[in-house]
């Protein structure tokens, strides 16, 4: 028999913000409402990337989009069209998250790559950029002071359908734009590249493209570092697709050990995409297998020091990869109750002190007055799980399943209760009714 026990106590550690997503509450031009959806998950982060589509639907959050014509003055609030950006980002702000901003492009698979070219002048640019931060955080040209912490240079530039330039050329946009931002804005965090990821390391088979990402990751970091071209790197972000969370956590530590071993041990690491990858990825990732998966990474990521923040990918319904919605509709899917499972235990704060005797993924978080705990079986056989609170008078516990959306299944006047986790199921359990803490 498994067991989990979980104090009311502190461990001194946050929950992290591990159930970011990416893209934002309202969507399908206006279409999908979800705000209650994600303000009842807790979501933390919505990162601001392939947004509505093809070319940012050719009206959103894209500096081509919000900056169309590139041959007017950057100082000029008439030459940005801020409208369509403006109202994604009120969606965001009124669920209760943060957007997380890309500053650069959306992917672009057409024949040409006319908006994935290395920009003319990399310092009109950077000027461009920092007026749209200006607009969000400042409330320039009729803006807003929404205080967005995360901006985030460019998206996967070691992509052919995302940078068409070379290396040096992204380099070079990068140190003109977070040097410039750093000056103007000294308290926003700057990073990037927001890398394809570091496969490579774990696969000796990899080809000379998989290859080319951890070159990518090599030159870049001893580039911001060097004293001629040295550049703020407040985070750096990388994305990994797997089907295995034990490559996920594996990925993760790769990248902050690299980051350690280079100098960087302040600059953050953030995961923001990621998602279940394999055959028939595009139903599972909905289905309680991608549900289960999710709820397992995320407790695994809380219990290390490897990811500050994921931001999963993606929560936008008309996405092939927008797992948390029934594709084309607003209807949550079993992957979404994963999210909101976690977002139960980063809505109470501060980890609870726990001990988790199983090698199922859990998680447990405390306000001091309610402790909580996650449990995720993805994939292993079913089994017993006694769940233990010391000294609480009720434990609440809810289920999801293919037919149990976070449902309870039980409310019992106990500190001990036992339960069957079946494969691909994840519990949530929320225990309260302690006595009031005695000073001395």
């Amino acid at each position: 028999m498994d067991l989990i026990t979980v104090k009311r106590q502190p461990s001194g550690r946050p929950v992290r913000p591990l159930n970011g997503v990416n893209g934002g509450p309202v969507t399908h031009d206006f279409r999908y409402d979800a705000k209650k959806l994600f303000a009842d998950a807790h979501i933390p982060y919505c990162r601001l990337h392939d947004i509505e589509g093809a070319l940012g639907g050719g009206k959103f959050v894209d500096v081509r989009n919000i900056f169309p014509i590139w041959e007017l003055d950057e100082n000029d609030p008439k030459s940005y069209d801020f409208t369509f950006t403006d109202e994604y980002l009120k969606q965001i702000d009124a669920c209760g998250a943060q957007s997380f901003y890309r500053l650069g492009q959306t992917i672009d698979h057409g024949y040409f790559k006319a908006h994935v070219r290395p920009p003319a002048d990399a310092a009109k640019w950077a000027r461009i950029c920092a007026n749209i931060v200006r607009h969000y955080n400042e409330g320039w040209a009729d803006g807003f002071h929404y205080g967005i912490k995360y901006w985030e240079i460019w998206n996967e530039p070691e992509n052919p359908p995302m940078w068409t330039g070379t290396q040096a050329e992204y380099f070079e946009l990068y140190r003109v734009t977070a040097n410039l931002l750093r000056r103007e804005f000294p308290d926003i965090r700057i990073g990037g590249y927001a890398s394809c990821g570091v496969y490579a390391a774990f696969d000796e088979n990899a080809d000379d493209f998989y290859r080319s990402f951890i070159t990518w990751f090599d030159d870049f970091l001893a580039y911001v570092k060097a004293p001629e071209t040295a550049s703020p790197l407040d985070f750096f972000s990388w994305h990994i697709y797997s089907s295995d969370p034990s490559q996920v956590l594996a990925h993760a530590r790769y990248c902050r050990e690299k980051l350690d071993k280079a100098g960087f041990e302040k600059t953050e690491a953030i995961l923001d995409e990621w998602n279940w990858a394999g055959k028939d990825m595009f139903e599972r990732m909905r289905d309680m297998t991608g549900a289960s998966f999710t709820a397992d990474v995320m407790c695994r990521l809380q219990k290390t020091d490897d990811v500050d923040v994921a931001c999963y990918y993606d929560a936008q319904p008309d996405q092939a990869y927008g797992g948390l919605f029934l594709r084309h509709t607003d209807t949550p899917s079993r992957a979404y109750y994963a999210v909101k499972a976690f977002g139960k235990l980063y809505a109470l704060g501060g980890e609870a002190d726990y001990i988790a005797d199983t090698d199922l993924a859990a998680a447990a978080a405390t306000d001091g007055n309610t402790a909580a705990a996650v449990v995720s079986n993805y994939e292993k056989e079913s089994r017993l799980v006694t769940l233990c609170f010391p000294g609480a008078k009720r434990i609440r516990l809810y289920l999801l399943d293919g037919s149990h959306d976070l449902s309870p299944i039980a409310d019992a006047p106990c500190d001990t209760l036992t339960t069957t986790a079946d494969k691909n199921t994840v519990l949530y359990a929320e225990a309260d009714g302690y006595e009031a803490i005695r000073n001395g």
